[in-house]
């Protein structure tokens, strides 16, 4: 039992553990080759997982979140990250290369339309999926909303988030020289793809502690660093796509397309308290959506193992089942 916040721990929520039917690597074509599982029942309801980042991949705990007797779940690392390859690369690895990947393996595995399960930067690219192919969108579950725009990623690398934890700011901001602190994105950067390992492996840590400290709402304070390899590739990724504004046309693109998407249905778990991508997101995209239900959680941060995010997250998918 969690005695701060009187919940059950978040994998009492979880479906036991569960073994993949499929695994396999899909060549892209252009030197990227994509890692994708399949678990569950193979004739079940398709549902595609979407993890976070970008260049967080997946990891057993995310087929949890589905009853195995009802729904056929595909997992895949995104380019670059988790086991596909080449490991780190930001080569021909934007948004729209994503979007192209996820309907190659929905045709490589036969499948005409899934529910789209995604948090993060996972929901950010759900979003853009279902946009660009509204046809093969059954549902939307999404969990702690980005839309990928300039405000959010001004709150969260431009000293909004840092005013609440100011000791955690400070270690992020003390290996840029005052000058460059203008643009923290930028400057970061610049020392990610320095081209000395040892150097983007250093602030790939710094990158990857500053956020990975604020996702849980039951967390005050650093958390122990990743391994020097997962933070390199997920602070580059990560910075990457931050840095070209997502590869986005314009801001606020999402919120300007989500009439393409309005007749979905859609559910948010979001919640209160989560300092990466604060609630108003996931308000501005509810917001005039008649078939969105938004569900704030009101004592949990960013984290998907949140307990409330995750008894959400369950609760959801079991309401889907026929």
């Amino acid at each position: 039992m969690d005695q701060r916040s009187g919940q059950k721990r978040a994998v009492e929520y979880l479906y036991p553990p569960v073994d993949p039917f499929d695994q396999r690597m899909i060549d892209m074509g252009d030197g990227h080759k994509i890692y994708v599982e399949q678990c569950g029942r193979a004739d079940g309801i398709p549902v595609l997982v979407l993890h976070g980042g970008p260049g967080g991949g997946c990891s057993p705990a995310m087929r949890r979140y589905f009853d195995p007797d009802v729904y056929r779940v595909v997992l895949f690392d995104q380019r670059g990250c988790g086991r596909s390859r080449p490991h780190a690369s930001v080569s021909d690895n934007t948004t729209w290369h994503l979007v192209r990947d996820i309907e190659t393996i929905r045709k490589a595995l036969g499948i005409n339309a899934f529910i789209l399960f995604g948090g993060s930067w996972g929901a950010t690219l759900a979003l853009i999926y279902a946009i660009s192919h509204p046809d093969r969108a059954l549902h939307l579950v999404l969990r702690g909303v980005f839309l990928m725009t300039r405000s959010e990623l001004d709150w969260f690398y431009g000293g909004g988030a840092g005013a609440f934890f100011p000791e955690l700011w400070a270690r992020f901001v003390a290996p840029i020289p005052p000058d460059e602190r203008g643009n923290l994105i930028a400057a970061y950067h610049r020392r990610l793809f320095s081209g000395n390992l040892m150097e983007e492996t250093r602030f790939g840590r710094v990158w990857a502690n500053w956020e990975n400290a604020l996702a849980s709402v039951h967390h005050d304070g650093p958390v122990g660093e990743s391994p020097g390899e997962y933070a390199r590739a997920f602070s580059r990724l990560e910075n990457h796509y931050f840095h070209a504004r997502g590869f986005l046309e314009e801001d606020g693109w999402i919120l300007r397309e989500k009439h393409r998407i309005r007749h979905l249905p859609a559910h948010i778990i979001q919640g209160r308290y989560d300092m990466i991508c604060p609630p108003t997101s996931a308000w501005k995209l509810a917001e005039g959506w008649d078939s969105c239900h938004l569900n704030m959680i009101p004592l949990a941060g960013h984290a998907l193992s949140e307990p409330g995010i995750s008894a959400g997250l369950v609760r959801v998918m079991d309401s889907l089942r026929p």
